[in-house]
């Protein structure tokens, strides 16, 4: 499990935690990905404490609300974005790399938009700056990648970092609602990335 700024394994008092309880900490928040992802920000927690093994008071004792668990969640999901995009970095193929990275992101915010908006809407009460910090390491790694892509010729060389991240955004957005959201965002993916190469990579017409 990756650690997190303010969702480390340690315990409410500052403690590190037991190896028992930190285990109940990783199965809480691994059954906590799966039934957000397939149940949305509602999913019961009881089901997740039970799919996890632990007591529904051990859930509470690590989360005392349901934000709580649905950050902690978010979270890691960031920070493994976050470090995918700089295991990238490394890749052989710059294009080849910003596209999946691209695409990961796009899954992730068609898998847990709702656990975002449920944040959003509880940021006027709690951390004002928890969102904005996911926001800007989000941002850090794409512009990494799409400053390499583009040194490396494999884009266009007038490519905004803000214009192609925020048109990823709007690509989970616009597909959410299909039949088949994954089958529409990668077809809308594929039509951002076409844009970005054929300008940088132009077919020779003839002379």
């Amino acid at each position: 499990m990756i650690a997190l700024p303010g969702h480390e394994t340690r315990s409410r008092a500052g403690r590190p935690m037991r190896a028992d309880a930190r285990r109940n900490y990783e199965q809480l928040v691994e059954q906590a990905k799966l039934a957000f992802a397939e149940y949305g920000v509602d999913a019961s927690l009881d089901d997740i404490a039970r799919r996890a093994g632990v007591a529904s008071g051990t859930l509470y004792r690590h989360f005392p609300t349901r934000l709580d668990l649905i950050e902690t969640v978010l979270a890691e999901q960031i920070a493994e974005l976050v470090d995918l995009g700089r295991t990238l970095l490394t890749a052989e193929d710059e294009l080849d790399a910003l596209s999946t990275w691209l695409r990961a992101v796009v899954t992730h915010a068609l898998t847990y938009r709702g656990l975002a908006a449920a944040v959003m809407n509880s940021a006027l009460n709690r951390d004002k700056n928890l969102v904005s910090t996911w926001h800007a390491e989000l941002f850090e790694a794409g512009v990494a990648l799409l400053t390499w892509a583009r040194r490396s010729g494999a884009i266009v060389a007038d490519a905004d970092d803000d214009d192609v991240l925020k048109m990823t955004g709007a690509i989970a957005w616009a597909a959410q609602d299909a039949p088949d959201p994954s089958a529409q965002a990668d077809r809308l993916l594929a039509l951002l990335l076409n844009g970005l190469r054929n300008g940088a990579h132009p077919q020779r017409t003839g002379d």
